[in-house]
């Protein structure tokens, strides 16, 4: 495939730096940093530079797989769409790509005039992945081409003119979420847990990566919160109440708390976003709040 070889000359180029960097950020993260690593770490650091015609990045982040992660960007991205917003959605996870079976795209995108990819639109939203760029079989790279990759996708493509760029990061706090910080101004994170102790326990050591790396908090969505009984319409939690304790040590305020709906998984294996399926469900309900806090949260960063 023609884009995928130019792609992967791409990724030839910087990743001696990059393993540099990997190197240092890695030390820094490791351990809570002195005056000294901080300001090795920032001597290091390469200049984050916006993504021309993008206004605001946002990224959806979780320490656990499993959590919603993908689901809550997607239906973010797509209701931020419906209201009025220009959206790009980035695939960031490289080695298990979800976007474009939830989107419903599944075409390599096209190279402009200046080798510049240009992202797929559905839904109203712009959309690119490495799954559209490799074949069905597994992406085996070490860190360096991953952070590649992911420099690739955010610079090598024609985003603009965008509102708001949502990108979905894999699982964890590795070379995909440095790679970000890195290259990019973040204008947000939106944390994604269960409200298990053991996810937001690794929720809350990605929050701290975060906040190291001097990238604003917006706020933590429980996703899986709950189910609501079809028959009486009560509310059945699955768990203590961990969540008010986690976002009191974060500093951070609950965006929103998504129950378990079987509709979830039928949308999202369809390629239909839940919250353009069901508009007037409680799932489209609490992404409409989460996009709302997320715009307010935007605009008053703006204005600081």
């Amino acid at each position: 495939m023609m884009i995928f070889k130019r792609l992967a000359c791409a990724l030839a180029v910087q990743v001696q730096s990059s393993r540099q960097w990997v190197n240092t950020a890695t030390r820094t993260l490791c351990s809570k940093p002195n005056q000294r690593q901080a300001e090795l770490m920032a001597r290091s650091l390469p200049k984050r530079m916006p993504l021309p015609g993008v206004q605001h990045i946002v990224v959806v982040s979780s320490g656990k797989g499993g959590v919603g992660k993908t689901t809550t960007a997607v239906n973010l991205a797509v209701t931020l769409a419906r209201h009025g917003k220009k959206v790009g959605l980035l695939d960031g996870d490289i080695f298990g790509p979800s976007v474009p079976r939830m989107m419903n795209v599944s075409e390599a995108p096209l190279v402009d005039e200046h080798n510049r990819m240009v992202p797929l639109l559905n839904y109203g939203v712009k959309c690119l992945s490495m799954g559209l760029l490799v074949d069905t079989g597994p992406v085996v790279w070490r860190g360096p081409l991953v952070m590649s990759a992911i420099q690739r996708l955010l610079k090598g493509a024609v985003w603009g003119p965008l509102d708001i760029l949502v990108v979905d990061t894999p699982p964890g706090t590795g070379d995909v979420h440095l790679s970000l910080s890195q290259n990019v101004p973040i204008d947000g994170v939106v944390l994604v847990s269960s409200p298990q102790a053991a996810a937001l326990d690794i929720t809350k050591k990605g929050a701290q990566m975060y906040r190291t790396l001097q990238v604003p908090l917006i706020g933590l969505v429980e996703n899986m919160s709950h189910v609501v009984c079809d028959q009486c319409s009560n509310r059945i939690e699955f768990a203590d109440n961990l969540i008010d304790q986690y976002v009191q040590e974060l500093s951070v305020e609950v965006l929103a708390r998504v129950p378990i709906e079987k509709d979830v998984m039928r949308c999202s294996d369809a390629g239909t976003p839940v919250c353009l399926k069901f508009p007037d469900s409680q799932l489209a309900k609490a992404y409409d709040t989460i996009a709302s806090k997320v715009v307010e949260f935007l605009a008053s960063k703006q204005q600081r």
